[in-house]
């Protein structure tokens, strides 16, 4: 896919009213059903997280102890926040977190605040997707990489919930750093391991679905320069508060010097991931400038337009092409023989054509086909439908219309037509058609066979002596 493909491509999340008032019976079971039961297992694990310790499991790697909390919930959300959309991973977060926050004690005003740490994190991580369209099927090293530094971003942030953990459970300042770091640092390696493989597994799946059930996704138009900006706005302050709170617990661990030296050079990498995270947005921006200015989508869409219609319209006479007419002819058909109502077919042509050019030339029987086209738009509604369907012949649809509607129409064509004077090169001359007309029948087995009784009716309006209109059979 090309970067403006990417650039334009909708970010698709699952809406739960549209599920519920547009999805099947068992697409209504199989999501909300099964959303429960993940939201219940969050919950037991989150405690389970709590009664056995999970918090700040030490590490030691080439003599530095670094921290690692296990919290089993935090994939399972990730995977429903970037699958489905940010309130299906974002609930189930927040319930599980409150959950074990009561569990352990927290008073409720704090564990209210407490629970809404994780649902902090996806919110960044979801955002970063909003902002610049990159696939989550983690197939190449952009979207690697991007989903890599979404998840740091997104753990850095979540981890403010460690400092609520430390202050309402009153724990000593050497006991501040494991439960900070662990909390990031584990639910970095989370989304890593576990939550990014996941999605990258399902994802296909999930996209041919939401393809496929457009109708149930809350669409939101991926690649807006403005989220761009608040995603780096964001990094930003990422590295401020992530600074600021290692530093600060470092100062107050009991052997200072050496744990300040550790978290320093924790600090000094992490800053350098985050300084690339910001070259890499960088250049996101600048690629999505180029790919995606506003005159570029205008021109896009302007060439879209008239490609269109150079596929739809015949360029002598402004109507439909015969391409276009059989698509159309064919709907209508359809829509007749589903409502049981009746639609009216004109079939026409203008009558002794080679003559015409043979008295006027090509340019003359041109200018005959675009004033018979011209009387046509003046006669028909705003609901029928004019196209040129071959040469000097013209088809005519009339929605919702009789046999005496249809006569009435074909009777007040033909006398506009007589009527009319063709003005060509200095001289002036008339025409006469010739029209055939079938009304639509639902015990036919395509809409060819009514094209067929518009032109057998045709043909007998020529053999009856030109310049009439007959009803077919």
């Amino acid at each position: 896919m090309s970067p403006f493909a990417e650039a334009v491509r909708s970010y698709r999340e699952l809406s739960p009213w549209q599920v519920w008032r547009h999805g099947s019976a068992t697409e209504r079971r199989a999501i909300f059903g099964g959303w429960l039961l993940l939201l219940l297992l969050c919950m037991a694990l989150g405690v389970a997280s709590v009664k056995w310790s999970w918090s700040g499991l030490p590490f030691d790697i080439g003599g530095v102890t670094a921290y690692v909390t296990l919290y089993p919930p935090l994939p399972v959300c990730l995977l429903l926040s970037l699958t489905l959309g940010w309130w299906w991973g974002a609930v189930p977060a927040y319930c599980s977190t409150l959950a074990l926050a009561l569990y352990a004690g927290m008073p409720l005003q704090w564990a209210l605040l407490f629970a809404g740490a994780n649902p902090l994190g996806f919110a960044m991580m979801v955002a970063g997707y909003r902002a610049i369209a990159v696939g989550r099927d983690l197939r190449s090293l952009t979207s690697i990489l991007f989903f890599a530094q979404l998840s740091f971003i997104g753990s850095i942030f979540s981890s403010a919930g460690a400092l609520i953990w430390s202050y309402t459970n009153h724990l000593a300042p050497g006991a501040h750093l494991p439960i900070w770091q662990g909390w990031w640092i584990g639910s970095f390696l989370q989304c890593l391991l576990i939550g990014g493989p996941a999605t990258a597994l399902l994802w296909p799946r999930v996209a041919r679905w939401q393809e496929a059930r457009e109708a149930l996704m809350r669409k939101r138009r991926g690649g807006s320069r403005y989220s761009v900006l608040r995603m780096l706005a964001a990094v930003a302050a990422g590295v401020l508060i992530y600074g600021y709170v290692t530093i600060h617990l470092a100062e107050n661990e009991a052997a200072a010097l050496p744990v300040f030296r550790q978290t320093v050079w924790i600090f000094y990498w992490v800053f350098a991931a985050i300084i690339v995270a910001i070259a890499f947005f960088g250049y996101q921006l600048f690629a999505h400038w180029q790919a995606s200015t506003d005159g570029l989508l205008s021109e896009l869409r302007r060439m879209n337009s008239d490609l269109e219609r150079l596929a739809t319209t015949d360029a002598l006479t402004g109507l439909l092409n015969r391409r276009a007419a059989d698509r159309l002819l064919d709907a209508e058909w359809q829509r007749a023989r589903r409502s049981g109502h009746v639609s009216s077919l004109v079939l026409l042509d203008i009558d002794h054509f080679k003559q015409v050019n043979d008295s006027y030339g090509h340019p003359g029987g041109d200018a005959a086909l675009r004033a018979l086209a011209a009387c046509i738009r003046s006669v028909m509604r705003e609901v029928d439908v004019a196209a040129r369907y071959g040469g000097e012949e013209f088809l005519v649809v009339l929605p919702e219309t009789g046999r005496e509607g249809a006569f009435v129409f074909a009777e007040r064509l033909r006398e506009r037509v007589a009527a009319s004077e063709i003005c060509h090169d200095g001289q002036v001359f008339r025409c006469h058609i010739s029209l055939g007309i079938a009304v639509s029948d639902k015990h036919e087995a395509s809409y060819e066979q009514w094209v067929r009784r518009a032109d057998q009716a045709l043909y007998r309006a020529k053999q009856g002596g030109r310049n009439q209109a007959v009803m077919g059979a």
